[in-house]
Formats: structure tokens, sequence, C-alpha cells
């Protein structure tokens, strides 16, 4: 009786490779060894890349193990919850919330600009006291076990956008860091601060930084933004900001 380990290598991948990862890893390599031979086959994650849109030819020299490249691809989003307030204040950690406090205002906003982003509709406003608004993102809740991060040190790509009203002057700040189990900071970025003149163009700016190359034992990634204004003025006139987004490489999408 035929089975379907009598089945020829390339139509074994070709069926193996609609099931899902979790199953291939968990299930499938446990069958037999020609099952477990054929689920570590590059070709086998590389047609899985290819069925869910993460290949691009000029990748093949530059990915050395398509297993975890598919598996980067998959688990790859927006680590920060309501990054653009459409939750309120969900999500987020208020660490200081002085003068009249955080406000949620919507796009373009009193002597604003629209963002270039049209999917975005409305962003966190700062006040004439501190403003610090913050999230502890749990690496392994998020689907990158332990291994991942110490092995391959996947790219961290941090992004926030901020602006300011044409009529104030404020103050934004930025801190990122990577946290071991322990809560010991490994890595940071936090750039000197931004002060932005009254009278100034209102532009939102987008802020940018790749971690590479980072210690071993990362396991949480904490990051916090916001501000004030500098004239303090009642109200919220101080720094705007939304957008914000952490993910984890490969860089190449």
């Amino acid at each position: 009786m035929t089975t379907i380990c009598d089945l020829p290598e390339d139509v074994l991948v070709e069926l193996l490779s609609l099931l899902p990862a979790q199953d291939l890893i968990r299930t499938c390599r446990l069958v037999c060894t020609q099952w477990r031979y054929v689920v570590d086959l590059t070709t086998l994650w590389k047609r899985k890349c290819q069925r869910e849109g993460f290949y691009i030819q000029n990748l093949d020299r530059s990915v050395s193990d398509w297993k975890i490249f598919y598996m980067l691809c998959s688990l790859k989003r927006n680590l920060i919850k309501n990054p653009s307030a459409e939750e309120n204040f969900q999500h987020w950690k208020l660490d200081n919330n002085d003068g009249d406090k955080w406000k949620i205002e919507d796009l373009p906003g009193t002597h604003g600009k629209d963002m270039p982003d049209p999917k975005v509709h409305k962003y966190f406003v700062t006040s004439y006291g501190p403003c610090f608004k913050s999230q502890l993102i749990t690496l392994q809740k998020e689907g990158y076990w332990n291994q991942l991060m110490d092995e391959k040190r996947p790219e961290i790509v941090v992004k926030d956008w901020y602006a300011a009203r044409f009529d104030c002057g404020c103050r934004y700040e930025l801190t990122v860091r990577l946290l071991s189990e322990d809560y010991i900071v490994l890595e940071e970025f936090h750039p000197e601060p931004v002060v932005i003149e009254q009278w100034n163009d209102a532009t939102w700016r987008e802020i940018s930084h790749t971690f590479q190359n980072y210690p071993a034992g990362v396991r949480y990634i904490w990051f916090q933004h916001g501000g004030q204004d500098t004239q303090f003025w009642a109200g919220w006139y101080g720094i705007r900001v939304t957008n914000s987004s952490i993910t984890i490489g490969p860089l190449t999408l």
C-alpha cells in the first residue's frame, strides 16, 4: 500500500509547505526521519516564503536561514499598541502627566498640519508641565523566543513622529531601552531632546533608530516619549506625538 511517506520529496515539500509553521515544527518533524529531513529543508521554507509574499529574488544570497527568515517575516508587525490614540490612552502608562495633562486631539489640530500617512487621524499632545508616557513590550509574549533573540539578534527598528504647533515652542524626548530578564539596560537609544522654536513650520517629522548587534539576553523593550511646551501656556501647546512603532526584522521587508 502506498502511503504519504512514499511520495517524492518535491511533492512532500509542496504539501508540507501548506501547513502552519508551528504544526511543521511541533508535529510533522516528529512523524519520522524522512519528515524531519523535509521539514528542515531550505526549499520548504523558501516555498513558504514564496506562498506568503515574503520572497524576493535578490534575497537569495543575503538570507542564511530561510526558516528563521520565514518566522521573522510572519511575526513582523508593530509591537506598540494603540500608537495613534485610536483607543484613548489604552496600553500606555502615563509616567508624567503634569500641567493640564496629556490630551488627545484630531489631526491636523489647531495651528497644525496633516500627517504624511492618511491612515493616522489622531495624536497625543502634551501640556506646560512634563508629560511622558511609556509601553513595556515583553518579547516572549509577542512570539519572539529567547533563543531567537540571543542567537539571531534580529534588527529592532524604532520609529516615532512628532510635531509642534505653529504658534508655540516645545520640547520632544524619546528613550528606548533593550532590557534583560532582570530589567537591566543592555542597550539604549536616547538622542538629545529636540527643541522647536515658536513660529515653526508645524511639520510632522519622523525619528528612527535601528538596534543591531546588541548583547544577548534582550527580553523586554521599553519605549517612552513625550515633552512639554517651552512657554508654559495653560492648555495643550506642547509637543504632539503619534504613529509610534517598534518592529523586529528582517529589514528587507
